[in-house]
């Protein structure tokens, strides 16, 4: 039952996307088929010339025909030959017309749906997904499907269809031979499903191990910066050699295990046409079938040689076409992000309320029965050290998580009742470790606002301190920042985040460290141009240093996923304690709460 559910789920995927191509396959179908009974009928126009043409045999003919000399009958056997000929090259050229047409029309739908289903996917199985592995899905996989679909399913078809129409035309010309030819094809294509799970598994592991291996390029390419910056080159290269060699290994296995299976297919394929040449000269000879009857069988036999090979071929290939569905309806078949029925609007300038939130990633604990309040149009400030939960805070806001425990509201209503869609176009949130695209400066700034008009995207800049920097590049605005930002600097990338989030006027805003490669003159810059460019949203500031944090309404202070300290920053430095105790470090040059050298370590606050 388990093996004909997922069959079914598979014909399901398959019909979905054929739809689109529906007409296109149909027409090179039958141009296909149309081909198979040209060639078979040709084959009919040499056995009436051998025997009737040539050889004079007038017995078999038809009535109208026994009159002609030999020399009509050739000269209508060549018209027919040609007509035939020329038929069969429009046939062929209908099928050739069509089919790619039909494939790239369904590699296109199912490009479409994979490509739509992983934008609604949560946040949460990206995280756990390796990009080069979904990637390697995307690509290679559906490629995989395309060339099953367009080549190996049509051929299957085609074969099926010669095998039936050749038999029933064999059989009607002398049955004896045409048992030999036959026999040998039920044992070609058992063999073959007997091949067929072995070459599943293999075909499995060398998918899985090419999706790790591009995996393994994806990540150096990324993170080239630090690879560089550390001296890993070396490190990097034996890992990417380990992972290649492991790929390389599988596919000369599966490499051995195809090629034992096409040798034995050639094997029998040969013995079938041995034994029909053996036997047709043998009942040719004795007179049980004429010269154009055998010399007909053994072009029959010939012309199903490749085809029943191919058969055999086709239905192992069919197990590497399976592993590819199974890859892709992963992806499909995988939970979209929960929305609610009847999502509730709210006033998201209003209150946000964090109501004893606890959140686990896989079962560690990172936040403890978190509860706080951010009144509308106020700013929040957090400081915590590495681990504390900061950014947690700011992932569950955008609801990029669910609390485990607890529930988070926005004027009154609880994040899970919202249209995620609406709610993150609400809440603006700027990393710190921000990511813009292979794309023009201005382009990058302004994604969050189709149709924003350049002085918008300039003003942005300005309230972000970024304009000036812009206006040192040869290019400004339309300066590309490379793939991820990497012309950039980290400063630069920060404030054009931060730019591209002021400009959206989200009613809430949250900035995760965001001025953390900026200097304190930038730093204080920046901040004294955002309450103001923020205007009544919300802000949650999270940062390492007390500076940023100091002029906030309400500042936490978080250790462990839990709130240690509450105030504001004159309150906070009465108490004495862990805000006052960093405040003093920092005051004395140093920027973490921890020793200096754990500060270089970067294991401070973040």
């Amino acid at each position: 039952m388990k093996t004909k559910g997922k069959f079914s789920r598979k014909a399901r995927l398959l019909s979905r996307h054929l739809r689109p191509a529906a007409g296109a396959f149909a027409v090179g179908i039958a141009a296909s088929l149309a081909a198979t009974l040209l060639r078979m009928l040709f084959t009919q126009i040499i056995r009436f010339t051998v025997d009737h043409a040539l050889l004079g045999d007038v017995s078999g003919l038809p009535g109208p025909l026994v009159s002609f000399d030999s020399g009509a009958l050739l000269l209508l056997a060549c018209a027919a030959a040609a007509a035939v000929a020329l038929l069969e090259f429009g046939a062929g050229f209908m099928q050739d017309a069509n089919l790619p047409k039909g494939s790239e029309r369904f590699v296109k739908s199912l490009r479409d749906a994979l490509y739509g289903h992983i934008q609604r996917l949560p946040y949460s199985w990206h995280v756990k997904n390796p990009t080069g592995d979904i990637i390697q899905r995307c690509t290679t996989d559906v490629e995989v499907v395309r060339t099953f679909i367009a080549d190996q399913m049509v051929e299957l078809l085609t074969t099926g269809f010669l095998i039936l129409v050749y038999m029933a035309v064999m059989f009607a010309m002398n049955v004896r031979i045409s048992l030999l030819a036959f026999a040998f094809i039920p044992v070609i294509v058992a063999y073959s499903f007997v091949f067929y799970r072995r070459v599943s598994e293999r075909f499995t592991q060398t998918d899985e191990a090419e999706g790790v291996l591009s995996s393994v390029v994806q990540e150096n390419l990324t993170g080239v910066r630090v690879i560089r910056a550390f001296g890993r080159e070396r490190d990097e290269l034996r890992k990417f050699r380990e992972k290649n060699q492991r790929y390389t290994d599988l596919w000369i296995q599966l490499g051995h295990t195809l090629t034992a299976f096409w040798t034995l297919g050639d094997i029998m394929s040969m013995m079938q046409v041995f034994g029909v040449i053996v036997l047709g000269v043998h009942m040719c000879v004795g007179g049980e079938i004429t010269l154009g009857t055998y010399l007909a069988f053994v072009s029959y036999t010939r012309q199903l040689t490749w085809p029943v090979r191919a058969l055999g071929r086709t239905i192992s290939e069919m197990s590497k076409a399976g592993v590819s569905i199974d890859r892709l309806l992963y992806i499909l078949e995988s939970e979209e992000e929960r929305k609610p029925e009847k999502p509730v609007s709210a006033d998201l300038h209003g209150e946000i309320r964090f109501e004893h939130v606890s959140f686990a990633y896989e079962e560690k604990p990172v936040l403890r029965d978190v509860s706080f309040c951010i009144p509308g149009g106020t700013t929040l400030g957090i400081l915590g050290t590495t681990g504390s939960g900061k950014s947690t805070i700011a992932l569950l806001l955008a609801r990029l998580y669910d609390p485990d425990e607890g529930r988070i509201t926005i004027g009154g209503v609880d994040l899970r009742d919202m249209d995620p869609h609406e709610l993150r176009r609400g809440v603006g949130v700027v990393l710190q470790e921000p990511f813009l695209f292979s794309r023009t400066l201005e382009e990058n700034i302004a994604i969050t606002r189709s149709g924003a008009e350049h002085a918008e995207v300039e003003r942005a800049s300005r309230e972000a301190c970024l304009h000036e920097s812009v206006a040192e590049f040869k290019e400004g605005y339309n300066t590309v920042v490379g793939e991820r930002g990497v012309t950039l600097s980290g400063g630069q990338k920060q404030r054009a985040a931060i730019a591209r989030t002021l400009l959206e006027h989200a009613p809430v805003m949250v900035f995760d460290d965001a001025l953390s490669a900026v200097d304190a003159k930038t730093d204080e810059a920046i901040r004294a141009r955002l309450r103001t460019a923020a205007g009544d949203a919300t802000l949650i500031l999270i940062a390492h240093r007390v500076s940023t944090l100091m002029e906030a309404e309400q500042i936490l202070v978080l250790e462990e996923g839990q709130i240690v300290e509450r105030g504001t920053h004159a309150q906070l430095m009465r108490l004495g304690g862990r805000y006052a105790h960093v405040a003093g470090m920092q005051a004395g040059g140093c920027e973490t709460g921890e020793s200096p050298a754990r500060a270089a370590e970067g294991g401070g606050l973040a």
